[in-house]
């Protein structure tokens, strides 16, 4: 006689919080031994996953670090003020002294005729061509630097009403441009993150579908005593895991190696246009993206090949 359905419920042993925790760190651990065990195939997968998980990271770092530079750009934004020809270097001092008392305006430097003279003689190379001119032709200019980028348009436009200035100027253009160029490479970023995730999916899927094969008459054997599609997932999933943590472990490696390799070349150029930048190191946030990303991307590349190999062995179910 069959028991009855309750009666098949009660004999089912309770393992408890501690055997289910046991099961699972027996599964973790005999998942790190099958890996280890074969430690070049191990190597050649998890520096695949390594590179696919390192490409997009370091690009959204180095995106990162032009972001800086960009807002430090937008920090020091200047305004030239190029005064009319006939304004002479005490009026322009004067002009300069009433625009410094306006509480958008940071700093104000004055360059005088002489001094714009002294610089394009100094920069351009024309000393002798120079040196013929009876009359000195360039005016004379102040450089205002406002204390925010903010509205700094309507600002030029204020300065430029003025009857001493000529021209007020101010290159937003390149900056707009810079921003839109650095908005398409994010974009970029986030499809070739999207594409090499599906890459690691592929590349982990296909390993643990080598190894179901390699373990099918274990895994039918299993099954014939009663093992759950839960038990036999189990340690494919935690081999996922590994995969995927490993393959973090060697993008965060690439990563920090070849920030090591460019922060010299980098602070040489910045040196060049007197400026201390650096290169800044994997913040907080892609650290854990990288960490956290790696074992995630291996765990769901695993469940989906063992899901459907369990599938295939026993439709049914």
């Amino acid at each position: 006689m069959s028991k009855k359905p309750s009666q098949r419920r009660q004999s089912k042993p309770d393992i408890g919080v501690l055997g289910w925790l046991a099961r699972h760190l027996q599964a973790v651990i005999s998942a790190l031994g099958r890996l280890l065990r074969n430690p070049f195939s191990t190597l050649m997968t998890t520096a695949v996953i390594g590179i696919a998980i390192a490409l997009p990271s370091g690009l959204v770092l180095f995106i990162d670090n032009v972001r800086q530079v960009s807002d430090d750009w937008q920090g020091v934004l200047n305004l030239s003020l190029f005064l009319d020809p006939v304004v002479t270097d005490q009026q322009a001092a004067q002009l300069s002294e009433r625009i410094a008392r306006h509480p958008e305006i940071a700093s104000v430097r004055l360059v005088t005729k002489q001094q714009a003279m002294q610089e394009f003689r100094q920069l351009s190379g024309f000393g002798q061509a120079l040196d013929l001119l009876e009359d000195n032709p360039l005016p004379a200019v102040i450089l205002v630097q406002p204390t925010s980028a903010h509205n700094i348009e309507q600002l030029t436009k204020r300065l430029q009403s003025r009857q001493e200035v000529e021209l007020a100027q101010i290159d937003l253009q390149w900056l707009q441009r810079f921003d839109a160029i650095t908005r398409i490479a994010e974009r970029s970023v986030f499809i070739l993150s999207g594409l090499l995730g599906i890459a690691v999916l592929l590349v982990v899927g296909n390993t643990v579908r080598l190894e179901i094969q390699n373990r099918y008459r274990e895994i039918e054997i299993i099954k014939l005593v009663g093992g759950t599609n839960a038990f036999i997932r189990r340690p494919f999933l935690y081999e996922g895991v590994w995969y995927g943590l490993f393959g973090a472990l060697i993008a965060l490696g690439l990563v920090v190696t070849a920030l090591s390799m460019l922060q010299e070349p980098v602070q040489a150029l910045a040196g060049l246009y007197q400026s201390d930048f650096s290169l800044a190191w994997v913040n907080p946030n892609i650290l854990m993206s990288i960490l956290l990303g790696g074992p995630a991307l291996g765990l769901s590349g695993a469940w989906v090949e063992v899901n459907h190999q369990l599938r295939k062995m026993d439709p049914q179910n």
